[in-house]
């Protein structure tokens, strides 16, 4: 029996990440749609509000030498199951998504819990802003976000030492989000991070993309990117991060747990239940790719996980 074509089924944040930034002189550079991500570079001290910044101008390639997926790609063919299982049709869907006023509610085991609006969140992208950087669903894109690494907040709200991982949740509001009137998850959306993994430079929280701010439609106002990991781990549109004890229920590991482990790395080698995952289609690219292990991040990533067995903690 043939397999299906995972861009068919797979849910939108399944496969989103790739190797992200290289670091230089405070450089970083953004990549791959839905995946994966990499390199930036600084803007100036004295950079203006992202609905005012100059259209990117950086590097049309990622760190592997990957092509800029388009921005008419990246912002047309979305998954965003609160909006639609539908990639083609979330941009229409969610054009009138107001994402202001705004706010990011940090807590659970930490010693200073906080709210970020979202001024605080754009004030952060003024030292470190664009990563270009690889994303994988069941296909994949490079792209140039905008944005900070998440440790900046975490540094901020300081988990204590009980805290193991980063539990993130997904506005949830059926009247503005019209698929979340679907029975498909279990709203809201909730994502979660090992503690090391959160505060790994490539970890980032973004609020723009190409130069402009997000869309609706790519998670505005802000939202995770975690680029050697599918794309379901890179929640959108976050309003609330915790950090906790235990390992969170993920929305997918609740969903399906024996497709969508609470790791997601990207994994050549392991094959989801209903197809392979050795090979991926890019967006824009005619043809298919050989996956990467942590899609090209391994050598950033790769030991986090010394001594798993990348098999069972898929």
């Amino acid at each position: 029996m043939s397999q299906p074509d995972p861009s068919e089924i797979t849910p939108e944040h399944i496969y989103l990440n790739r190797r992200q930034f290289m670091l230089g002189l405070g450089a970083l550079t953004a990549g791959l749609a839905l995946g994966a991500c990499g390199g930036t570079t600084k803007t100036p001290a004295a950079a203006t509000p992202l609905n005012q910044v100059t259209p990117y101008s950086g590097p049309e390639t990622d760190d592997l030498q990957h092509e800029l997926t388009s921005y008419e790609s990246v912002t047309h063919y979305n998954n965003f199951y609160e909006f639609s299982l539908d990639k083609e049709r979330v941009a229409q869907l969610a054009q009138d998504f107001q994402t202001s006023p705004w706010q990011v509610v940090m807590g659970g085991l930490v010693r200073n819990p906080r709210s970020f609006g979202l001024d605080d969140l754009l004030a952060f992208d003024q030292e470190e802003r664009v990563y270009r950087m690889r994303c994988v669903e069941a296909w994949s894109m490079v792209i140039p976000w905008i944005g900070f690494p998440l440790w900046k907040l975490l540094e901020i709200v300081e988990p204590t030492a009980e805290a193991q991982y980063v539990r993130f949740e997904t506005l949830y509001a059926p009247n503005r989000m019209p698929g979340q009137e679907s029975a498909v998850l279990d709203w809201p959306y909730v994502e979660g991070l090992r503690l090391d993994e959160a505060r790994h430079d490539l970890t980032i929280l973004s609020t723009g993309l190409y130069g402009k701010s997000l869309l609706p439609q790519n998670g505005a106002p802000v939202r995770l990117v975690v680029p050697w990991k599918y794309g379901f781990k890179s929640i959108k549109s976050i309003v609330k991060i915790d950090l906790v004890e235990d390992m969170p229920l993920t929305s997918w590991m609740q969903a399906s747990p024996r497709e969508y482990g609470f790791y997601a790395n990207v994994n050549p080698n392991v094959p989801h239940p209903r197809w392979s995952q050795a090979t991926e289609r890019r967006i824009g690219v005619s043809g298919r790719r050989e996956t990467l292990l942590f899609n090209g991040y391994g050598d950033q990533v790769a030991h986090l996980y010394a001594g798993m067995d990348l098999e069972k903690n898929f």
